[in-house]
C-alpha cells in the first residue's frame, strides 16, 4: 500500500506525495509550490522520482520545473495537453499505466474542466487522485469542456470499486455540502456527511479522502438519477441524465 501525505498549501489546495516503501519510490501530484514538497521529503529522506499532472492549471503544476532541477525527477501528464504541462517527460493516454515501486496507477481521460484533464487510478492501493474533476460533494467547472463532456468523466469514476478512496485537489467539501444540502435536505447520508466535515473543519483537519460510495449517497454531480434531486430542479420525466447534471452544474455555478 502507498504512503499517502496530504499538503495543504495556497488557499484550499492539496498537494499529495505518495511513496512506495518496499521500492521507497515516491511521487507528487499536482505540486503547486515546491517548497512544502522539498521540507518533506528532506524530513523523510525520500528522494522524488515522479510528477503526476492532472491538468495544466498553475495551481497543479506551478512547481513543475522547480521540483525537476532539485530532484530530477520525471514529470508525467495528459499526452494531449502536452504543450501546456511544464516540463512533460511522460505523455500519457487514456488506458496507459505508470508504475511507482510496486504500485501500478492506470489513466483515466476525463475531460470536462479542462480539455485534457486525467486522473490517476491505484488499485493496489485503492486510491483515486482526481485533480478538478471530482470534488467531496462537488465536480469542477466547465472552463473548457462540455457538460457532456464531464458527465461521461464522472461515470467513468462512478464505475470504480466503492471502497475507492478519492483524493481530490482542493478542499471545498463544506461549500459544496451547502449547494448539495439546498438540493436535497432530507438525504440523511448528506447530513451525516455535513456533521462529519464540519467537525473536521472546526479542527483544521481535511475531509479527505472521501469514498465513491459515499460520493454516490451524497453528491448531487453523481446522482441525476435521484428521483428527489431530479424533483427539486423540476426535471422533467423526459430529461435524460446528460441534461439533469447540466441543470444542477449551472444551479451551482449561480450559487
Amino acid at each position: 500500500m502507498l504512503d499517502i501525505l496530504l499538503l495543504p498549501v495556497l488557499t484550499d489546495n492539496y498537494i499529495y506525495l505518495l511513496h512506495e516503501p518496499v521500492s521507497g519510490a515516491t511521487a507528487v501530484v499536482d505540486p503547486a509550490i515546491a517548497e512544502p514538497v522539498l521540507a518533506v521529503l528532506q524530513e523523510n529522506g525520500w528522494q522524488l522520482d515522479y510528477i503526476f499532472n492532472t491538468h495544466h492549471h498553475h495551481d497543479h503544476v506551478g512547481a513543475n520545473l522547480q521540483l525537476r532541477q532539485a530532484t530530477g525527477c520525471k514529470i508525467a501528464g495528459a499526452a494531449n495537453d502536452s504543450t501546456r504541462i511544464p516540463g512533460i517527460d511522460i505523455a500519457l493516454s487514456d488506458g496507459d499505466c505508470i508504475t511507482l515501486g510496486d504500485q501500478t496507477f492506470q489513466v483515466i481521460c476525463t475531460p470536462g474542466h479542462t480539455s485534457g484533464h486525467i486522473v490517476y487510478y491505484c488499485a493496489d492501493s485503492q486510491a483515486l487522485f482526481c485533480g478538478d474533476t471530482l470534488f467531496s460533494l462537488g465536480c469542477g467547472r466547465l472552463f473548457e469542456g462540455t457538460a457532456e463532456q464531464m458527465w461521461h468523466s464522472l461515470q467513468k469514476l462512478k464505475n470504480l470499486p466503492s471502497d475507492t478512496r478519492i483524493y481530490c485537489a482542493h478542499e471545498y467539501t463544506q461549500a459544496n455540502g451547502r449547494f448539495a444540502l439546498s438540493l436535497e435536505a432530507h438525504n440523511l447520508d448528506l447530513q451525516h456527511r455535513l456533521m462529519e466535515v464540519a467537525a473536521l473543519r472546526a479542527n483544521n483537519q481535511p475531509t479527505l479522502p472521501s469514498t465513491i460510495a459515499l460520493e454516490m449517497a451524497t453528491n448531487p454531480f453523481l446522482r441525476e438519477n435521484s428521483t428527489s434531486l431530479r424533483a427539486a430542479i423540476s426535471a422533467s420525466p423526459d430529461d435524460s441524465p446528460v441534461t439533469v447534471f447540466a441543470k444542477i452544474r449551472k444551479l451551482k455555478d449561480q450559487f
